[in-house]
């Protein structure tokens, strides 16, 4: 039977969970940002961990792993993360909040809110960008941003269409992949979520749905910035 919101919301993982998982998130995430940089893809990729940890704790929960993320990341990597740890605690709060609220019964539903995470995300993103950045940070993004502009758009607007295109990309792939991990973590972090069981071949045609995605978005782009 279906785990009441109610009962979501009382659902209180021990303390020696939390302290492994954490910081299990934050590597995670530090690993997905190192391979999609040596990748070079059109994603960021971290934010897995923020929200299998959102989404089985709780959105603080979830939001602390994602500003340790940014921290270390800022530390060891570039500063230029930083500033950004406010879209990794606003990515926490929609994923683990959303969950509560029903949006993972379904695989629709589920996917909407990776979409809405998405635009959250990248309303905060955005002024980040601008006026702390510029418009650019080196990130794929970059080009989807000066082919924006070169069609006449202003630089908010542009900074904040090609993030989006990114951001969709790259959610709805966390999302999906998070859900896998979801799946693989013992019953006892998992049993209080009221959120859709998809069997291992859905969860991978929806990864790979999103990976040609982006990669097709990437594509766009590629071809706007050549003829432009």
């Amino acid at each position: 039977m279906a785990t009441d919101t109610r009962s979501l919301r009382s659902f209180r993982i021990p303390t020696n969970y939390v302290v492994a998982l954490v910081p299990a998130a934050v590597a995670l995430n530090i690993v997905g940002s190192y391979i999609n940089t040596a990748l070079k893809l059109p994603t960021f990729l971290d934010m897995i961990g923020t929200a299998v940890i959102a989404i089985t704790i709780g959105p603080w929960w979830g939001a602390l792993a994602g500003a340790l993320t940014n921290t270390i990341n800022g530390f060891i990597s570039s500063p230029i993360s930083l500033p950004f740890a406010a879209c990794n605690v606003i990515g926490a709060l929609v994923w683990g909040y959303g969950i509560r609220w029903g949006m993972g019964k379904s695989m629709v539903s589920y996917f909407l809110l990776a979409c809405i995470c998405a635009v959250a995300v990248s309303l905060m993103a955005v002024p980040i960008y601008v006026f702390v950045f510029g418009g650019a940070t080196g990130h794929f993004s970059d080009m989807m941003t000066a082919a924006f502009v070169g069609m006449g758009q202003n630089l908010l607007v542009s900074v904040f269409s090609a993030n989006i295109i990114v951001s969709l990309a790259d959610k709805i792939i966390s999302a999906f992949i998070a859900l896998a991990i979801l799946e693989a973590l013992p019953p006892m972090l998992t049993s209080h979520l009221d959120i859709v069981k998809a069997p291992r071949l859905q969860l991978v045609m929806w990864i790979a749905g999103a990976v040609v995605v982006a990669v097709a978005l990437a594509l766009i782009v590629a071809n706007m910035n050549a003829a432009g």
